[in-house]
Parts: C-alpha cells; sequence; structure tokens
C-alpha cells in the first residue's frame, strides 16, 4: 500500500528569529507598550542575521499594528512597540477578502454572530452621554436625504463599530474595526443600481433606529434579533440567491 509524503516544511525565514524573540519578551514582560525596539544593528547580531532581514522583521511588526517606526533619533525614532490589532487584521481580511476566499455568505454569517451577541452585551450594560450622543449623531448623518451612497457606507461602518464596541469586549471591538473597511466594501460593491439603493435605503435607515431604541431600552434579545434581521434584509436584497 502506498502512502502519501507529507507536505514539506517550510522553510523557515531569517527574520522568524527577530518575531519569534519579540514575541517571547512581550508574553514575558520584557518588552511592553512604548518600548523601543533594540537598533537593527543589535537585533542583527542578537540574531545571527543580516540587518536586511531585522528590517523585514520590522515591516511584518509595522504591518501588524505591533510597532509604529520612526527616523531620527529620541524615543519616538525607530521600532516603537504600540498595540493597533485592527490595523493588520483588517489589511489581511480585506486581501483575503480580494482573493474571494472567503464567500460573501461566510462574511454575513460571522458579522450576525459578532454584532448580535454585542448588542446584546451593549444593551445590558451602562453607557455613558458620549456614546450615545455619537450614536444619535451617526443616525442623523445617515437620515440626510441627500447623502451619497458612499458617505452613507462610511457612516453606516461606524454606527457598525461603535455599537459592537460598546459590548465592552476588547477582541470583539478589535474584529469589527478590522472587518470596517471589509464590510464597507463588500456593502458598497453589493449596490449595483441608484434605482436598488433608492429602493432598499429606507428600510435600512429604519432597522438602523430600530436597533438603537433596543438598545436604549436595555432590551438586549431585541437589540440581537433586531440587528441579525437588519445584516440578513440587506444580503437578502443585494444576493437574492445565496
Amino acid at each position: 500500500m502506498s502512502t502519501l509524503n507529507p507536505a514539506p516544511t517550510p522553510a523557515p525565514r531569517s527574520y522568524d528569529a527577530v518575531l519569534n524573540s519579540i514575541e517571547a519578551d512581550l508574553r514575558d514582560g520584557r518588552i511592553k507598550m512604548g518600548d523601543q525596539l533594540p537598533g537593527e544593528r543589535a537585533l542583527a547580531l542578537a540574531h545571527g542575521i543580516s540587518r536586511a532581514s531585522v528590517r523585514d522583521a520590522i515591516r511584518v511588526l509595522d504591518a501588524m499594528g505591533l510597532v509604529r517606526t520612526g527616523v531620527g533619533s529620541g524615543p519616538n525614532s525607530g521600532a516603537v512597540v504600540i498595540a493597533n490589532p485592527s490595523a493588520g487584521l483588517g489589511a489581511a481580511l480585506r486581501l483575503h477578502m480580494a482573493t474571494n476566499h472567503f464567500p460573501v455568505a461566510d462574511i454575513v454569517q460571522t458579522r450576525i454572530m459578532m454584532e448580535s451577541w454585542a448588542a446584546l452585551e451593549a444593551a445590558g450594560r451602562d453607557r455613558n452621554e458620549e456614546q450615545e450622543k455619537r450614536l444619535a449623531e451617526l443616525l442623523t448623518a445617515m437620515n440626510e436625504p441627500e447623502l451619497g451612497r458612499e458617505e452613507f457606507h462610511i457612516l453606516d461602518a461606524a454606527f457598525h463599530v461603535l455599537l459592537s464596541s460598546l459590548a465592552g469586549n476588547t477582541v470583539i471591538t478589535a474584529m469589527m474595526e478590522s472587518l470596517r473597511s471589509a464590510v464597507q466594501s463588500y456593502v458598497s460593491g453589493s449596490i449595483d443600481s441608484d434605482a436598488m439603493w433608492a429602493r432598499i435605503v429606507p428600510s435600512l435607515r429604519e432597522q438602523h433606529h430600530g436597533i438603537m431604541a433596543a438598545v436604549l431600552a436595555n432590551d438586549g434579545a431585541q437589540a440581537a434579533q433586531a440587528i441579525k434581521d437588519h445584516i440578513e434584509f440587506f444580503h437578502a436584497q443585494t444576493h437574492p440567491m445565496q
């Protein structure tokens, strides 16, 4: 009986040593938020790799939202540790969506799972006046009759991200923030004509207000159902055969 050969293990990249070392230092507290990473020369010597490989590692960390790079000298120069997880997640999601690797139906299902849970939690938590004011401002802006489609999509994404953040879960907030531009692109690309937009936008506005009302009334079950119905409505209108 013949056996299948296992897939070859990818060869380690030179800069992986730097990434693994920084991950371990972050986990163990040897490197903290706001700290400046050692310079290229020091990292190259410590890991026995070229300075070019060190620069590759820093570029990867920058793209992942883990460091901010600056030129010159002083505390803001070089690579400084930050925390912007949505930047890296958002870029990766947009690129993978562009390859059509993620089916639209799966994106819709993921949004429903995250946002309905977030709405349920948000309705049961204390909210400050500024958060409620910002949500109301977004709804008011989306109600403007002369508002363009793209401007509506930007405001719509901001509304969903802000609402999800009220659940108080930092992971969900980061994931929703990272999904913002990806979802915005999906929503924008799903509308293929002004006639379609004119037909569905009144319902979208009404649904937004229903979601907001349920959250303000501290009715978690209704808020979760309202946001589920809202997402499913848009998908049904724009992808009727899926």
